[in-house]
């Protein structure tokens, strides 16, 4: 066991953390890693000086889960994150962390999201809490007591609190959080406004800096497709319908994806087999043999299984699931392009993980191409192509050896040449779809879109237009009676979904449901139609309102 743990084992850590963070894939602590969770576990505040994608969250958290008294039902660890995506990032890492400690609770605290059921799991009893300093300075002025009890405190991303206009904020939870507390702080730059709260509110601190190093895959060509996450499935069969692969590899998370995707290509007729961790030595050599010799022509892994796998003819990498840092994903898709061939590697992104995306581009310094799924008319051409392939080395020699036949089953069948060749094309084909409406029905809806595709005037996922122009120069709809429409500068590129407004709206402004008109998201700001009755007192309960981080500032909107 002490040679598969590696360096994990030798940071004292809870051999129950220890399992946790092998399971996700990872072997060896990071720099950050290595520096940081022993400073942390000694209890120590530290200044930590890292980019995002350099394993940041694991070399908190992992001590942090270490520290816990799981059977205390009380906040005892206060994680600050300056967007909703990064807490609940952080918030899933904690989970995922802490899987084997039993008793752990984990809440997620932001804004555009109802406040109640966030109060309530802190006050029954959630041992970590991970909040955006907005929407928690909106629970502390409900309850100025909730974090009395926390004893460690982590800033992430320090310099974009600030960037966000979070100071204010920052300085009532310093003052609402004990003063015996441990504080640890990261941030990509140290500028002076860090560095003036760090001397206030940080005790001899211990520094950690690490150079992020840029990595690059110059010759992998690199592709992402934008998916939901329960089409993954059908997008990974629509692609391999039209890619030209030799063998490939597809990495997934979990050990029981490897299986239902692996079942899924089986289905389909592809040599595919399933590589995870619960796979004996002896079989995954024999997989991977089988992969080399041509016997099997896909499998599906995870990041821990295919550690050290290294066959040349790989010339395909799916991602169908996205990596846990840009780090892993540089590893993975070096299983292809070896020996000086080219390769191909594709990630499929959900909407939550665009922001992962961007990590990866800046880490690596290479943008991935935005790539769409095939369509109908593509998957039907590579099949026809596919076919035609086949069939030329049997053309020339066929009509010698199999002619007379040909021509008895024709005349015992009483059919035409070409009814025949029709049906045995279809026999041949095991009935697969070779006419493009038969294709377009079996084709799942996948939606492709990203928020770089604006400038096409195509449709997003939310059934909006997505030409910034056209959206803004449209005229808004036309009012109830009764209601006025108002304006907030939040829009569509700060992240905000028509949810998120209702929520906060709602919560903040304790209006009923049908109270709230039509609420139209543009790219840069948004229209909300509210009740003309008792207007000025709603604006002025919903000033101080935060959603996404950022305040929600309504305004009367003026449409002349």
């Amino acid at each position: 066991m002490t040679q598969e743990t590696g360096g994990f084992a030798a940071l004292d850590l809870n051999p129950n953390i220890v399992a946790a963070v092998l399971a996700t894939g990872y072997e060896e602590p990071s720099a950050i890693q290595h520096q940081s969770i022993p400073i942390i576990l000694a209890g120590h505040d530290m200044i930590g000086q890292a980019q995002t994608g350099t394993g940041k969250t694991a070399a908190f958290a992992l001590p942090i889960l270490n520290k816990i008294d799981v059977s205390k039902r009380e906040p005892q660890a206060l994680i600050l994150a300056p967007t909703r995506e990064l807490a609940l990032q952080v918030a899933t890492a904690f989970e995922t962390y802490a899987k084997q400690m039993p008793g752990v609770n984990v809440v997620a605290v932001y804004g555009g999201a109802p406040m109640g059921p966030q109060l309530r799991a802190i006050r029954n009893g959630a041992q970590i809490v991970v909040a955006t300093p907005g929407r928690l300075c909106d629970h502390l002025r409900r309850d100025e007591k909730v974090l009395s009890t926390v004893q460690y405190l982590v800033l992430d991303e320090a310099d974009e609190m600030l960037k966000l206009g979070f100071m204010d904020d920052l300085e009532v939870i310093f003052d609402a959080i004990p003063a015996t507390r441990q504080t640890v702080l990261f941030s990509a730059t140290l500028p002076a406004s860090i560095r003036a709260i760090a001397e206030r509110h940080l005790r001899e601190p211990k520094h950690v800096k690490i150079q992020s190093k840029t990595q690059t895959v110059t010759a992998i060509e690199q592709a992402h497709l934008m998916v939901h996450a329960d089409q993954k499935i059908p997008a990974v069969l629509r692609l391999l319908e039209v890619e030209e692969f030799d063998a490939l590899i597809a990495f997934v998370r979990t050990k029981q994806a490897t299986l239902d995707l692996a079942a899924a290509l089986e289905a389909k007729g592809y040599k595919a087999a399933a590589l995870n961790g619960d796979i004996a030595q002896n079989q995954r050599e024999r997989v991977i043999d089988s992969l080399k010799d041509g016997r099997l022509d896909i499998v599906v892994a995870t990041d821990v299984a295919a550690r050290g796998l290294d066959v040349p003819r790989i010339t395909h990498v799916f991602n169908v699931d996205m990596p846990y840092d840009p780090e892993s994903y540089v590893h993975r898709i070096g299983r292809t392009g070896r020996a000086g061939r080219d390769g191909r590697a594709l990630l499929l992104v959900t909407p939550r993980e665009r922001r992962m995306l961007q990590v990866i581009e800046r880490v690596t310094g290479q943008k991935v191409a935005e790539a769409r799924l095939p369509n109908p008319q593509a998957v039907l051409d590579a099949r026809i192509k596919k076919l035609t392939k086949s069939l030329a080395p049997l053309v020339a020699e066929s009509e010698a050896s199999h002619g007379e036949l040909f021509d008895r089953l024709t005349a015992d069948l009483g059919c035409s040449a070409r009814a025949l060749a029709s049906a045995l094309l279809r026999k041949a084909t095991n009935g697969q779809a070779l006419d493009l409406a038969s294709v377009e029905r079996e084709q799942p809806l996948v939606p492709t879109h990203t928020p770089r595709e604006r400038s096409t005037g195509e449709r997003t996922e939310r059934g909006e237009r997505s030409d910034r122009g056209d959206r803004e120069r449209r005229a808004p709809m036309p009012l109830a009676e009764g209601r006025v429409r108002c304006r907030t500068a939040l829009g569509a590129r700060d992240g905000i979904a028509a949810k998120n407004l209702l929520g906060a709206i709602l919560n903040e402004g304790g209006l009923a449901r049908d109270a709230i008109g039509r609420i139209q998201v543009r790219d840069s700001f948004s229209l909300i139609e509210l009740p003309e009755d008792g207007l000025e007192r709603l604006l002025t309960k919903l000033k101080d309102t935060r959603v996404a981080g950022k305040q929600l500032k309504l305004r009367r909107y003026r449409e002349d």
